[in-house]
């Protein structure tokens, strides 16, 4: 049994990890962790969700009930994914993190921190989401420099980072298979005379909207002809069920920087 701890267990994604671990075999909720002043600290994390009382109360010390767990499953800010994962590498727990919107500085002190702890680290842990990011890599190295990359996200209004963690994954995973660095050729807004399409550029553009959970629209664009991959998701419990994949399969490993590819074993 495998002994998780949820951190961001009040926000969207936290209680579906939440509601489907007390549903899945094989994973046990042992703690509940939330900011400093959040309304639900102190109250029951079932209760809210309509679990009823699982014994577990929300609290915003982490350091406080590492010791019960395996591993922590993040999805709360990223400017706090640091701070959480040096908590859990002082106990030699396991980490899943799905937080998004981590800056490169914050990323590369994860990638530190996962040489003493085994860490997934996943913009998007969607198995439908994780079998496209193989798919792209194959395309746009088949396809080459012929076809004009764009890339379209479309997700809810309270949605706070843009794009998407996953929109940025695949700009990266195509730019990677074209020989591109997407710091140079990425195009995130278009607006006015802006001239001719440049043949190298990846355009990445977000949709914010009601109550949309998440849509991605990949499009290769050639002459006399176009691919299109979609992926929308219907719910967040896609997500949810992925985050505890990983949380499963992360438990027990040897220290390393892992991903959903390796989860899934698609690499």
């Amino acid at each position: 049994m495998v002994k998780a701890i949820v951190i961001g267990a009040g926000g969207r994604m936290g209680g579906r990890i939440i509601s489907l671990a007390a549903a899945t075999e094989g994973i046990e909720l042992v703690g509940a962790v939330e900011s400093a002043g959040h309304p639900m600290l102190g109250t029951d994390a079932g209760e809210h969700l309509g679990l009823g009382k699982v014994g577990v109360p929300i609290t915003a010390d982490l350091a406080s009930v590492i010791g019960k767990a395996d591993v922590v499953i993040d999805f709360s800010h990223h400017t706090a994914v640091a701070g959480h994962l040096k908590i859990a590498a002082g106990s030699g727990k396991a980490a899943v993190i799905g937080t998004t919107g981590l800056t490169d500085e914050e990323r590369s002190a994860v990638k530190k921190l996962a040489g003493e702890i085994p860490v997934v680290l996943a913009p998007n842990m969607s198995v439908g989401v994780n079998v496209l990011f193989k798919v792209l890599a194959d395309v746009s190295r088949i396809l080459g420099d012929d076809y004009d990359v764009e890339i379209v996200e479309a997700h809810h209004n309270q949605k706070k980072d843009a794009p998407s963690g996953t929109a940025v994954r695949m700009a990266q995973i195509i730019a990677e298979s074209l020989d591109r660095n997407l710091n140079e050729v990425a195009v995130y807004e278009r607006k006015g005379m802006i001239g001719a399409r440049t043949k190298k550029e990846i355009g990445i553009q977000t949709l914010r909207a009601g109550d949309i959970v998440g849509e991605h629209n990949v499009l290769f664009g050639g002459m006399g002809e176009r691919l299109e991959f979609i992926h929308r998701a219907h719910s967040r419990d896609n997500f949810a069920r992925g985050a505890i994949r990983a949380a499963k399969w992360v438990a027990g490993r040897n220290p390393g920087f892992y991903d959903m590819q390796d989860v899934l074993g698609l690499k």
